[in-house]
């Protein structure tokens, strides 16, 4: 599963952007740029997901996975461009028949980190865009958001799954097709509960 993305600014998760430990892999010095417009700088790291990046309880890069991060850094005037890829292993279930699913995620993202005080601070809220800590900038968020638009909202193991029969949660694909469940029209369930009691004496 490969998707591209190019991201706008996305509220979730903007206020834990780039508050880790410094040490992470997932955040990034920027200092090195020196704040001039023009200079750039390539990054290539991997990094270990501290959530899931994705949809949680459906699909996404589960806790502890590795993540490949191949990433440049180019210094704007309102900040620090983030452009480049981000790679990693996907688990979650079938939306029908349950069953575990695995595979693989590769987002592009395109992220601005703003300075801050600077221009952007006038024209947009807080949560409108990503920002700098300390020159240090952290790519976990923004990648989680990119693999949330990137994954199916609706996993499935195959286009065809039949999912899961209603009257004894087996699956379809098992049971074969056919497998019934004796149905008992609710006017006679009474008197059949009783016709049982009745046997049991």
């Amino acid at each position: 599963m490969s998707k591209v993305l190019t991201r706008t600014a996305m509220s979730a998760n903007r206020k834990s952007s780039a508050r880790q430990a410094h040490n992470s892999p997932w955040v990034i010095d920027t200092r090195e740029l020196g704040r001039r417009p023009g200079s750039s700088r390539p990054v290539r790291r991997t990094a270990t997901a501290n959530y899931v990046l994705g949809l949680e309880g459906v699909i996404g890069v589960p806790v502890g996975a590795e993540v490949e991060l191949d990433v440049l850094l180019e210094s704007v005037v309102e900040g620090v461009l983030v452009t480049g890829t981000a790679s990693g292993p996907l688990a979650g279930e079938c939306s029908r028949c349950l069953d575990p699913l695995t595979d693989e995620v590769s987002v592009h993202v395109t992220e601005l980190f703003a300075y801050p005080g600077g221009a952007t601070d006038e024209t947009t809220d807080e949560d409108e865009v990503s920002r700098l800590v300390d020159d240090r900038l952290d790519l976990e968020p923004v990648v989680r958001d990119a693999v949330v638009l990137a994954v199916p909202h609706v996993p499935l193991c195959a286009e065809d799954c039949p999912g899961l029969c209603p009257g004894c949660g087996g699956k379809w694909a098992d049971l074969g097709p056919d497998h019934r469940h004796e149905t008992i029209d609710p006017r006679w369930a009474a008197l059949q509960g009783r016709f049982q009691q009745d046997q049991g004496h």
